[in-house]
């Protein structure tokens, strides 16, 4: 830390702003963690020192208390562990998050909607906040396609490692014969790149759509050409944008997920595996999906990538999902 403080004192600090922001920010980071651990170092010695009279004294109670405190410590702990993985440039940001239905029609479409509720309400659990970016609904249940911008410390290191195909096993309820389907659909999620990143996108490459708001947001929005489509014309990646009455403000968004898109396109460049990730991200099928999601016969949802598995697979799409997030942040540190 005393590098940040020699550096933030010095004479030339502020003379790029932004740069000197990011700084800020990072530095404002590292203290709050140093913080919480020189607390939990307090209350680690506090809890040794309380055993040791326990025991000296001969006092059951008091001891089963200070064992079961350490226990609970021990989980803070390793809490703290797995948010000290989120270290990378674009861990801090916001996160775009984008579900897509696969094979399974009208059931993958219902399945897109049960993902959203999932991710939201483990966002909302932990007071983050939450927004349609777009959305588009399915004929009869659910959604084709939607999109959610997730706000909140970290929201893209938590949820960096959900991209990929998501199988769903349960009985229809859109099947009158009440047989058993196979469903699936895609999640891909972007950071929501910070004035600190440089994207730079030439205006010439962009062609811009505008068009009536399918969605919710009143008669005003249904009546004016305030959504956007905006297709970024070299890699073809397309962005859209109605959840404001405001096609300024939809403009203004729309171009913040073609920044998110861009940035993660570069990034999987870099790391040679956009190949791969196009290939699976093209077939939302059999064979390629990271975690399955079984209702019936049985409640089981098991991850493919780092074999964990809870068998309360209803209590996972109420928005449980922390065990698998923790589980994927630490085997990709340990894959690098």
């Amino acid at each position: 830390m005393s590098g940040y403080k020699e550096l933030v004192q010095s004479s030339s600090f502020w003379d790029d702003p932004q740069k000197a922001n990011k700084i800020m920010k990072k530095k404002s980071h590292l203290e709050d963690e140093v913080k919480k651990i020189s607390a939990h170092i307090r209350d680690f010695t506090d809890l040794c020192a309380l055993l040791e009279i326990a025991k000296e004294e001969d006092d059951e109670q008091v001891f089963d208390t200070c064992c079961q405190d350490l226990q609970s410590l021990e989980a803070t702990l390793e809490k703290l562990r797995i948010e000290l993985l989120l270290s990378e440039e674009t861990d801090f940001c916001n996160c775009f998050l984008e579900i897509n239905s696969g094979a399974g029609g009208t059931e993958a479409q219902d399945w897109v909607a049960i993902l959203a509720r999932m991710y939201s309400r483990w966002a909302e659990e932990r007071h983050f906040k939450v927004e349609i970016i777009d959305e588009t609904i399915g004929e009869e249940a659910g959604f084709k396609s939607i999109n959610l911008k997730i706000s909140g410390s970290q929201a893209y290191g938590w949820l960096k490692t959900e991209n990929g195909v998501h199988r769903l096993v349960r009985i229809s309820p859109f099947d009158a014969n009440a047989r058993r389907h196979t469903s699936f659909a895609s999640v891909w999620t972007y950071p929501e790149i910070n004035e600190s990143i440089d994207i730079k996108i030439e205006e010439k490459d962009l062609h811009v759509d505008t068009f009536r708001s399918s969605g919710a947001g009143g008669q005003h929005v249904n009546k004016t050409d305030s959504a956007i489509r905006i297709t970024h014309i070299p890699t073809g990646i397309i962005v859209s944008c109605q959840i404001d009455r405001s096609q300024h403000r939809n403009r203004a968004t729309a171009m913040a997920m073609l920044k998110a898109k861009l940035y993660e396109a570069e990034q999987r460049k870099k790391q040679a595996k956009v190949d791969e990730q196009e290939k699976n991200k093209a077939d939302i099928a059999w064979g390629s999906q990271i975690r399955s999601y079984v209702l019936q016969p049985y409640q089981l949802v098991k991850d493919a990538r780092t074999n964990v598995e809870i068998g309360n697979a209803l209590g996972v799409l109420d928005g449980n999902i922390d065990c698998f997030l923790e589980a994927a942040l630490i085997a990709t540190k340990e894959n690098k």
